[in-house]
């Protein structure tokens, strides 16, 4: 299933269950998936099963896309991944994340 085919499904959950299904709520929404990243995160400190981390990983994603399918309707996130995929593979090996390498003058 393609992510535009999950918003679809994602919104037709939301209308089923009468959950929060306004473009105001998208900071609530993004708000859960941080919850949900933080679910994720103890999961695998407590070495919980895949299972268990698999499903809080696949909560954040939820949230991500029921947000995108209010935030910017008209994007179709199959080619913004795409788009997005290949600008960050056109970026320097670690890109944001050797800048104290390139600093070792500083101390942190």
């Amino acid at each position: 299933m393609r992510l535009e085919e999950m918003k679809k499904e994602i919104e037709k959950l939301v209308l089923e269950k009468g959950f929060y299904n306004k473009p105001e709520d998208v900071p609530k929404k993004l708000l859960f998936a941080f919850i949900e990243l933080g679910e994720a995160s103890d999961a695998w400190k407590k070495g919980n099963s895949e299972d268990e981390m698999a499903e809080e990983l696949i909560d954040v994603i939820f949230y991500v896309l029921d947000a995108s399918r209010l935030a910017c309707p008209s994007i179709d996130m199959d080619e913004m991944f795409l788009r997005k995929l290949e600008k960050n593979t056109k970026r320097e090996y670690q890109y944001g994340e050797g800048h104290r390498a390139k600093n070792k003058e500083h101390t942190y």
